[in-house]
């Protein structure tokens, strides 16, 4: 049962498992992604990080590979192999020569099936990822997002730390890990994405092959998001820093929603780059910052746009009321045509520029199959894109940028009387 969409081709094992390739003919490199529908969003408060130390873990052993083997197969042969844990999936990915791919899916499918999980070596990566949770604490530019993340999702757990806390990552056992593994990594659950100068039926044959005996399972669900919030939230972590990290958040869109290219665009208009609004404003105008972006986050069923700064401590009020201020503007005045077509066109470009590379169309291949089903080809994108409209922006811009939906996080040695002006700059 193999479907060809648009030079996408995808086929399914009888057990569920489902891949999807591109091929491109005039590339050396291929690229491999082996994707698995669990992350962060699937724990609870006890086991928060679990899936995480998984992915850690699934490079120091298996039953064909030591630690050392998988890393030299790869790259002895000029690949690079990576992994990342995000809310809603794993990713285990490598960038090879396109001819040495049967290798790259013969090492990554072995830490997928047969991982060895040895009691030393979790004990040992555990102690890593407890530093990576101090490291991370440290970097003020990182803290301040999981700050907000816990104002915007309370108790929930896209409202927590992805790498887990001292107390979970620390109580966690090899029983923990082989049962959340079981649980999750199955072929019902698992895309495979392939994309570089490669044939779908050889890749199929292989796959088959090696996943032919796994036994597809009944999908875990996670916990479904809550949004409720009536009125502007902040939160202050004091820390006698050079710089204060400002991190700020609306409520937003979940991945399939209708006007997810609106957000898209209101992220470019306000942030994405060096001639957006708030770059413009707060660092070109007034010197209020140095770094400061938007960036919007989509999940399964909620979603989220996040404003990030650096600025300089004395200035926190001004740079936060500026701030402000433009979000409130465009809700206010439509987008002039010129700054509007801007936004489309960079846009356009940055998707068609995306899809050159093998590795980044591994990815946009294999997170769209992992969470929608399908995969939508760029022209199918950028037809969305253009329809979208000036009045779709401020209407979009009203519904999301409103006082009751903003919550802000501020990390620097702000006394207390300086943050309550905060407080009031933003209810």
């Amino acid at each position: 049962n193999l479907a060809i969409h648009d030079m996408y081709e995808k086929s399914r094992l009888d057990n569920g498992l489902r891949l999807v390739t591109h091929k491109m003919p005039e590339r050396s490199s291929a690229a491999l992604g082996i994707w698995i529908g669990v992350g962060g969003r699937y724990e609870e408060k006890k086991n928060k990080g679990i899936a995480h130390l998984i992915e850690h873990l699934s490079f120091k052993g298996t039953k064909k590979y030591s630690a050392n083997a998988i890393k030299e197969k790869i790259e002895g042969v000029g690949g690079s192999l990576n992994a990342f844990t995000s809310e809603e999936f794993t990713c285990y990915l490598t960038k090879i020569i396109a001819k040495r791919l049967p290798l790259a899916l013969e090492v990554l499918s072995s830490m997928i099936l047969e991982p060895l999980f040895s009691e030393k070596d979790l004990e040992k990566e555990k102690s890593v990822i407890l530093e990576e949770i101090k490291m991370y604490r440290d970097l003020p530019q990182a803290y301040v997002n999981e700050l907000l993340e816990a104002l915007l999702w309370p108790e929930h757990p896209l409202g927590m730390n992805l790498a887990g806390t001292m107390e979970s990552v620390s109580a966690m056992k090899r029983s923990h890990v082989v049962d959340f593994q079981h649980m999750f990594y199955h072929p019902e659950n698992i895309v495979v994405s392939v994309s570089g100068d490669i044939e779908h039926k050889s890749i199929d044959a292989r796959v088959s092959e090696i996943f032919k005996k796994a036994k597809p399972k009944e999908n875990a669900r996670c916990k479904k998001a809550i949004v409720s919030q009536d009125k502007p939230r902040a939160t202050f972590f004091y820390k006698d820093t050079e710089q204060s990290h400002l991190a700020m958040g609306y409520h937003a869109y979940r991945r399939e929603h209708p006007d997810r290219h609106v957000v898209g665009l209101l992220h470019i208009i306000m942030g994405a780059n060096m001639s957006s609004r708030l770059f413009n404003e707060v660092r070109e105008k007034k010197g209020l910052a140095y770094e400061i972006g938007t960036h919007p986050r989509y999940f399964d069923d909620t979603g989220a746009f996040f404003i990030h700064a650096g600025v300089d401590n004395h200035k926190v009020t001004a740079a936060i009321t500026t701030i402000v201020k433009e979000f409130s503007k465009i809700t206010k005045s439509p987008v002039k045509k010129s700054e509007f077509s801007r936004a489309k066109e960079y846009c356009t470009g940055q998707l068609l520029m995306s899809m050159e590379d093998t590795l980044d169309h591994m990815v946009w291949m294999g997170e769209q199959e992992m969470a929608l089903r399908r995969i939508k080809s760029a022209r199918e994108i950028l037809d969305e894109i253009n329809k979208v409209t000036i009045d779709d922006l401020q209407r979009v811009a009203q519904d999301i940028f409103r006082n009751d939906n903003f919550s802000l996080a501020v990390i620097g040695p702000q006394k207390p009387e300086v943050q309550a002006k905060i407080q009031d700059v933003v209810q």
